[in-house]
């Protein structure tokens, strides 16, 4: 089994800081902006995404955490899923800009489920996506707002994103 990074540490910072240039610049300002990461490793990225923005507009970006586990469609596949706790930052995403954060968009399974998880806690302004790696393949009509990096795959590889804050690392790899 053979595995190759394709990301290391610097670029995983080069392509935050340009997504938070670029969500800066589309949200024209940090005004009425929320993050919300998606577990595990879209918290952590929401969480450097926000430190990021914060350093550039000077102003500080609620961040949070939503937990996508229940509203999923593959459950039955993977029951073995144990749901993590939804954060929504003071202040909600009520008439708010939400930007959902994520490691890796695939099939965009996870991101409907995400849809479908804001609606159960109010009505956002706007959402966008924001996604470190994006291999392709999607099976529902879902396309990022802002992307780190479009890394093209088979189905049969697998895309892995390590980052420190939960693996001692940062990287991307991708193998069979």
């Amino acid at each position: 089994m053979s595995t190759r990074t394709v990301l290391q540490q610097a670029d995983i910072s080069r392509a935050l800081t340009r997504i938070a240039h670029e969500i800066l610049e589309s949200n024209r300002g940090a005004d009425g902006l929320v993050l919300l990461g998606i577990p595990t490793r879209g918290v952590a990225l929401a969480q450097r995404l926000a430190a990021v923005i914060e350093s550039i507009a000077q102003q500080p970006v609620p961040t949070g955490a939503l937990d996508v586990t229940l509203f999923r469609d593959d459950l039955a596949k993977h029951p073995t899923r144990s749901p993590r706790p939804t954060q929504i930052p003071p202040g909600g995403i009520e008439g708010k800009t939400v930007v959902l954060v994520d490691d890796v968009l695939f099939s965009g399974r996870s991101i409907r489920a995400a849809l479908d998880a804001i609606q159960s806690i109010g009505r956002p302004a706007i959402v966008r996506l924001a996604i470190l790696v994006d291999r392709g393949h999607r099976e529902l009509p879902i396309r990022p707002d802002f992307v780190g990096k479009n890394i093209p795959s088979a189905r049969t590889e697998r895309v892995n994103v390590r980052l420190s804050e939960n693996d001692g690392v940062d990287e991307v790899t991708i193998g069979e």
